[in-house]
C-alpha cells in the first residue's frame, strides 16, 4: 500500500515515515502543498496523511481542490489545529479523517489501517484466503495456522493479493503499490518477491499470467 505523507517539520516527517516503512506501507514524503496536490491529482496513492499548515498551500486548500478534482483517495488530516472549527472545515471539505498533534503513533497507525480498509472495501481487520491469513496490525503472517516471517514488502504484496482474490494484479501495479518514488527498485524486483513467496508458503498459491500480472490460486481446493 502507497502512503503519500505531507509534513513540512523535517524530523517529525522522518519520523512518521520511518514508521509507516516499518509498518510496510511505501511512502512518499513531500514537505509543501502545491506539490501535494499535484501528486494526488496524478493519482497511484492508496491514502494520503496531510499537514494543514504548509508553505505553498495550506492543506486545506490541497483537500479542497484535491475533490473538486474528483480525487477520491482517503486524506489523514494531521495538525496542530485545535479549534473544532477547522477540524470541521476539514472533514466537511473532503478529509476522511482527523489526528490532532501531538499524536500516539499506535493509534496513528489504526487509523490508516481502518481508512485503507474502508477504502478497499474489507471489513474485517485481517485478510484470509484459503489456508492464507494475514493481520495488518501485525503484520503477522500464517500458513494453515504456522506463523511465517516475511520480509514487509513481500507481506505487502500478499495483501494487495488478498484485497483482490480472483483478479490478476498487473507487475507495474504491483511495483507502484511496493515502491515509493525513491526506492532504486530493480526491474526483477516483484518477480523476486513473488519466488519468496512460493517457496515460503506454498510454490502454486501465486499463479502467474505471463505478460499480465500475478494472482492467489486457493491451493487447498486444487489439492484435495
Amino acid at each position: 500500500m502507497r502512503i503519500l505523507l505531507v509534513e513540512d517539520d523535517p524530523s517529525l516527517g522522518e519520523g512518521l515515515r520511518t514508521a509507516l516503512r516499518r509498518a510496510a506501507y511505501a511512502v512518499d514524503w513531500l514537505q509543501d502543498g502545491s506539490s501535494a496536490l499535484a501528486a494526488i491529482k496524478a493519482g497511484g496513492i492508496d491514502l494520503v496523511v496531510l499537514d494543514l499548515g504548509l508553505p505553498r498551500l495550506d492543506g486545506l486548500d490541497v483537500i479542497r481542490e484535491a475533490r473538486r478534482a474528483g480525487a477520491t483517495v482517503p486524506i489523514l488530516v494531521l495538525s496542530a489545529r485545535e479549534r473544532a472549527a477547522d477540524r470541521m472545515m476539514g472533514l466537511d471539505l473532503g478529509a476522511d479523517d482527523y489526528v490532532g498533534k501531538p499524536f500516539d503513533s499506535g493509534e496513528l497507525l489504526a487509523r490508516v489501517r481502518a481508512l485503507l480498509r474502508r477504502s478497499s472495501g474489507q471489513a474485517r481487520p485481517a485478510f484470509s484466503f484459503g489456508g492464507l491469513a494475514l493481520d495488518p496490525a501485525t503484520l503477522t503472517v500464517t500458513w494453515h495456522g504456522r506463523v511465517v516471517d516475511l520480509p514487509r514488502r513481500e507481506v505487502s504484496l500478499l495483501r494487495l493479493l488478498m484485497e483482490h482474490p480472483g483478479r490478476i494484479v498487473s507487475r507495474e501495479t504491483a511495483q507502484r503499490r511496493l515502491y515509493g518514488w525513491d526506492d532504486d527498485v530493480a526491474s526483477n524486483a516483484i518477480d523476486v518477491h513473488v519466488h519468496h513467496l512460493r517457496k515460503r508458503l506454498h510454490p502454486g498459491l501465486i499463479r502467474t499470467v505471463r505478460g499480465v500480472g500475478y494472482g492467489l490460486e486457493d491451493v487447498d481446493r486444487t489439492d484435495a
